[in-house]
């Protein structure tokens, strides 16, 4: 028998941290790429575009074929890991090929439905709780893998645009074989079957849960194109401050980075205030900033510096208290299933909010960034009436 970890959520937190640095590792590199090999933003949010829907039907395919019921969720993790890091890792040869290198990112989307969705799985199974905490340690690896890419390239500057890629594929082997020898844990509940579309559509008739699904699919339209705006943002300040162009990945990585900061602190104001209050916070304060970022463009790049850090902040803060009040407001029957069909809907509406920007970018600038406060605004509309029933995850 496998003897059990002392420490088997700090595995399964660095295990996330370190497969998800698939999830941006090209655009860690999209200025070299960009000076290599002429890719323009529009390239980049493609390529960007390709990851999110490689991961929109691996979700689905997973939840459906009920294949992580079948197998242990700690070999589904480290196989995902290894598929990840060989297509992460083909991308180096596949770039100047636009069709091979998008199918390339497509699967490395997939490879990232078997590590992100079962984290949450491998949690469940080594602590007794399926508590808000562990979910903001979770998203908090989430949010500092996807900035890792741009630490990556910070600390390879001197050298190729392909090695932080390598580094971004090594690390999630080492997030597979480290899932691989915790194992799965002894509090797994037994194989709910098959994941049912129908009856995670069924679920948004309920008020309440139609409430929290419509303030997530708010949050999702802003996130990953805040996340893909990050280094366009920074670069811009940079320029206005005459800043060498090399700072810009250890910038875009500050500012990201500091979202899992935020989940954290989420997670323990939850405990104070409950999941609801501390999401519509976090969304209003990123709603406001939203709207005021273009109105505030031509102010000094050190207040709009600062502005960026409190985004990055609270941009992905109210994610973990999202699950939370979704895990407590889904049909105890159907949980699997409703969360499934609500993360894929959510994960579906970072398409167009990461096409659109990058697309206009080049041509609007800052003001792009108001075509993201449609999802906060609706979000927080949404919520407005939430009666929560008593959270079974705080």
């Amino acid at each position: 028998m496998r003897s059990p970890s002392r420490h088997p959520l700090a595995i399964i937190v660095i295990a996330q941290l370190f497969g998800t640095s698939l999830w941006f590792s090209v655009n860690g590199v999209g200025l070299s790429l960009a000076g290599d090999l002429g890719l323009s933003d529009a390239d980049l949010g493609r390529l960007t575009l390709a990851v999110q829907a490689g991961f929109i039907l691996g979700a689905l395919g997973l939840a459906t074929s009920g294949l992580t019921d079948r197998f242990r969720a700690s070999r589904v993790f480290a196989t995902a890991c290894l598929a990840g890091a060989l297509a992460n890792a083909g991308f180096i040869l596949a770039a100047p090929h636009p069709a091979l290198a998008l199918a390339l990112r497509f699967l490395t989307g997939v490879c990232l439905a078997g590590i992100y969705p079962l984290g949450m799985k491998l949690v469940i199974g080594w602590t007794p709780r399926y508590t808000g905490a562990a979910l903001s340690w979770l998203l908090g690896m989430l949010t500092l893998g996807t900035a890792l890419p741009h630490l990556l390239r910070g600390a390879t500057l001197g050298l190729s645009w392909q090695m932080p890629l390598l580094g971004a594929s090594m690390l999630a082997l080492a997030g597979g074989a480290l899932v691989l020898a915790l194992g799965d844990g002894p509090h797994l509940p037994p194989p709910g079957g098959r994941a049912r579309l129908r009856e995670g559509l069924a679920a948004l008739r309920d008020p309440r849960f139609r409430s929290v699904a419509g303030g997530y699919f708010g949050h999702c339209w802003e996130l990953y194109a805040v996340w893909t705006l990050t280094p366009f943002l920074v670069g811009r300040e940079l320029d206005r401050l005459s800043a060498p162009a090399s700072l810009i990945p250890w910038l875009a990585f500050t500012v990201i980075a500091l979202g899992a900061v935020g989940c954290v602190l989420g997670g323990r104001l939850s405990r104070r205030l409950d999941s609801l209050p501390v999401a519509r916070g976090a969304l209003a304060i990123s709603g406001l900033i939203c709207l005021g970022y273009p109105l505030l463009a031509h102010v000094s790049p050190w207040w709009l510096l600062a502005l960026m850090a409190l985004w990055g902040l609270t941009v992905i803060a109210d994610s973990p208290q999202f699950s939370a009040l979704a895990a407590a407001n889904a049909p105890r029957a159907h949980v699997g299933s409703t969360l499934a069909v609500m993360n894929a809907i959510g994960f579906s509406l970072t398409i167009p909010g990461i096409w659109l920007t990058t697309a206009l970018w080049d041509s609007q600038g800052p003001w792009t960034i108001w075509w993201l406060l449609p999802g906060p605004a609706l979000g927080l509309w949404c919520l407005r009436r939430h009666v929560p029933r008593d959270e079974a995850v705080t």
